[in-house]
């Protein structure tokens, strides 16, 4: 990895200082959230909404469920951060049991809304099939995708990338050949699929580098809530998990405070060495809670306006 003179001196300061000290809070942050299922659900998303909305972060982006299950709670919570907070919302958008037809229908609803931001994604396959097939009249890729919505509307379109290859994918190679087919369709940002060793990020940074793609990568952070869910997740989609992880998080099931401090320091940790190697906008995957986020965040600088340190 080749650093300029600036990330070596972040390192250098890294390895001397305390490695949350003085930060000087330069931090762009981003929060996925999904759409609730219940009225509890909604008050628990809701109040996370309202802990992040102080720290300014570039947008709120809402998930969209397997096979378009859950496209009318998400447009609902879209809606409603574009309505009720100063924070611009991103919708997400699959590919997935949809016509071409039917997604232009929801991008013109979402822009209507006030929705300038779609990530717009392939989609797994549905429940019980091992492979994604498109329906009739629908887009067999992301970058059909994207193609769609910037003839729709100027959105702004967000993409997904895997720094540790996609697991349908032939190779690394071919990984990265779809990548810039969504850059060439019109993608400004890659968020990464969430990882636990800044080094994959790092080589991954290199390889788009390396073939000449002009995106922002965004690494996305996922603080560890549950660990025997964690090994699932990590499995379906390809994500290695260092033996020291299981080793920290054994023995904590029934500790869940124990737990949470854990998983806090564990991502503010990665967080930080992500930092010192020039990255500066962290996508978090919130899982509707809004603690741990808030916590590495502030190890990290990232503070609400009237709490920034002089």
């Amino acid at each position: 990895m080749n650093l300029t003179l600036n990330q070596m001196t972040e390192a250098a300061r890294a390895v001397e200082r305390p490695l949350f000290a003085d930060l000087p809070g330069d931090l762009a942050v981003s929060f996925e959230f999904f759409p609730p299922k219940t009225p509890a659900m909604q008050e628990s998303l809701w109040q996370a909404v309202e802990t992040l909305v102080p720290l300014a972060p570039r947008f709120f982006s809402v998930t969209y469920g397997a096979g378009g299950s859950t496209r009318e709670r998400t447009h609902a919570t879209v809606a409603r951060i574009v309505k009720d907070t100063p924070i611009p919302a991103a919708a997400h958008l699959t590919c997935v049991n949809a016509t071409a037809a039917e997604l232009d229908a929801i991008a013109d609803d979402y822009w209507a809304a006030g929705v300038r931001h779609i990530v717009a994604l392939r989609g797994d396959p549905p429940g019980g099939e091992t492979r994604f097939q498109p329906v009739p009249g629908g887009h067999a890729s992301a970058a059909e995708l994207v193609a769609a919505l910037k003839r729709r509307h100027d959105f702004e379109i967000s993409v997904s990338c895997y720094p540790e290859t996609h697991p349908e994918a032939a190779s690394a190679q071919a990984d990265l050949d779809a990548l810039k087919a969504k850059i060439d369709a019109g993608a400004r940002r890659a968020i990464s699929q969430f990882f636990f060793e800044p080094d994959a990020f790092f080589r991954f940074r290199d390889r788009v580098a390396a073939a000449g793609l002009d995106v922002e990568l965004v690494p996305g952070i996922l603080p560890v809530s549950n660990y025997a869910n964690l090994k699932k997740m990590a499995l379906s989609c390809g994500t290695h998990l260092p033996a020291w992880m299981g080793r920290l998080f054994e023995h904590l099931d029934d500790k869940p405070s124990a737990r949470q401090l854990v998983a806090a320091t564990v991502a503010a940790e990665m967080s930080r060495r992500l930092y010192a190697g020039g990255v500066r906008h962290f996508h978090f995957y919130t899982l509707n809670r809004a603690e741990l986020s808030y916590a590495i965040c502030h190890l990290l600088g990232v503070r609400p306006a009237g709490e920034v340190s002089a």
